[in-house]
């Protein structure tokens, strides 16, 4: 199986969220959730969660080799610079990120338009590690 035919795959699989919440926003919430993720969408706001994601991606991939795919293209084990750039620029042009964790079947996906990550078909090993290195940046780690 390729690396696009893996990842169409994964995107199937369970999955968690790292967020700025603490817990998923119920649907029927008194609460503004939707203007505050706006808020939160806009710069420098922005720019300051997504370099909270990357510092959580450039951390794990200490740990982990990654396959990355942006813009239309796949690069194996970026530099922390370049990975950095590109999820910065995932948000810049609303375009998404995903990174492929190959050796455990796990993939991350990063929306410009959406303030959470995603971790499909994390095992408990990712899913402690993910859970410290979220927090070290004051983030979150949930499942839906």
């Amino acid at each position: 199986m390729n690396r696009d035919e893996k990842l169409e795959s994964l995107l199937d699989r369970q999955y968690w969220v790292v967020d700025m919440l603490p817990k998923q926003v119920p649907a029927n919430s008194e609460g503004q959730y939707f203007k505050i993720e706006q808020y939160y969408l806009e710069s420098p706001r922005k720019e300051i969660l997504g370099e909270k994601y990357a510092n959580i991606l450039i951390k794990l991939n200490c740990y982990y080799d990654f396959e990355v795919w942006f813009d239309e293209e796949w690069q194996s084990n970026p530099s922390p610079r370049c990975l950095s750039e590109c999820l910065l620029k995932c948000d810049a042009v609303n375009r998404p990120l995903f990174v492929l964790l190959d050796s455990i079947d796990a993939l991350f996906s990063l929306d410009g338009e959406e303030t959470s990550m995603t971790i499909y078909n994390p095992n408990d090993s990712l899913l402690e590690l993910l859970g410290a290195l979220a927090s070290s940046e004051g983030l979150f780690l949930w499942q839906p």
